[in-house]
């Protein structure tokens, strides 16, 4: 690994110590290093890297995803944020963490995603990749919504409720979480659908496999429903717009602590089996 990219989080206090001595270190190293400013919306693809470092929150890496979205950079997630259960990297465990990437010494942690566009009548409004969830939510709506949900082209479901979540196994253990949805373990292919607080009790979440292709039509008249990516980016909804989703063909490389699993990171981030 020669070519490495460096994100920051915005306004962190000790940011710039951090990326200063980074950097440092990695000159030493003789990498070539790429200072990569805040993800933004329509931000252009950073150049060909051999490894992306963010140094941040679980937010900073969700923008950081999109930002590398298609293209094969193996992501080191470092927590300085308040979480951290995507960014499981501990500031005291970077350098040797570092050591050993550059002896091929680490574990790939392959992560699907979620691609999707808008179709309103002959327009399609292609949205970025989604490393947690996309969501169709009432927005500044003061009411319910109504949805329809097919699912490789068989009627599933009418839905009155906030909204759906719809998330990766990545994205299982946030906002559909909180809704009432199923921890799904990374490795497993699947897409998971959550109401959130629908009007019928029967309105459950649903495992599908995930190479499914999932249309949700909304129904509602009035303006304000939006459809979110990763909680960061929004696009206003119209009715009977149809908000398609499916597995990206490409998965987000993480590179996993080697000093904790996916249960310790459940246990210890989210108090999970805890009583």
């Amino acid at each position: 690994m020669k070519k490495i990219g460096i994100v920051l989080k915005p306004d962190h206090p000790q940011g710039k110590e951090i990326l200063e001595n980074l950097a440092g270190w990695l000159h030493q190293k003789n990498k070539e290093v790429v200072i990569i400013g805040p993800p933004r919306q329509n931000r252009p693809h950073p150049p060909l890297l051999d490894l992306m470092i963010v140094l941040g929150g679980d937010g900073t890496l969700l923008s950081v995803a999109r930002l590398v979205e298609g293209l094969d950079i193996p992501i080191l997630g470092v927590n300085l944020g308040s979480l951290g259960f995507l960014t499981e990297i501990a500031l005291d465990e970077l350098y040797p963490n570092l050591e050993k990437i550059f002896k091929d010494e680490f574990l790939q942690d392959p992560r699907l995603t979620l691609k999707s566009h808008v179709q309103r009548k002959n327009d399609r409004f292609s949205q970025p990749a989604a490393l947690n969830d996309i969501t169709i939510h009432k927005g500044s709506l003061s009411k319910l919504i109504n949805l329809e949900i097919t699912i490789d082209g068989q009627f599933v479901t009418s839905l009155r409720a906030d909204g759906l979540i719809i998330s990766s196994p990545t994205g299982s253990t946030a906002y559909s979480l909180s809704s009432g949805g199923p921890i799904v373990h990374p490795s497993v292919d699947a897409i998971v659908l959550t109401p959130i607080s629908p009007h019928m009790l029967a309105n459950r979440p649903i495992v599908v496999p995930s190479k499914a292709g999932i249309d949700v039509v909304l129904k509602t008249e009035e303006a304000g429903p939006i459809a979110m990516l990763d909680g960061q980016e929004a696009f206003l909804l119209e009715a009977n717009d149809v908000i398609h989703v499916q597995a990206s063909e490409k998965k987000l490389i993480l590179i996993r602590s080697p000093h904790r699993n996916y249960y310790q990171v459940l246990r210890q981030k989210l108090k999970w089996g805890e009583g």
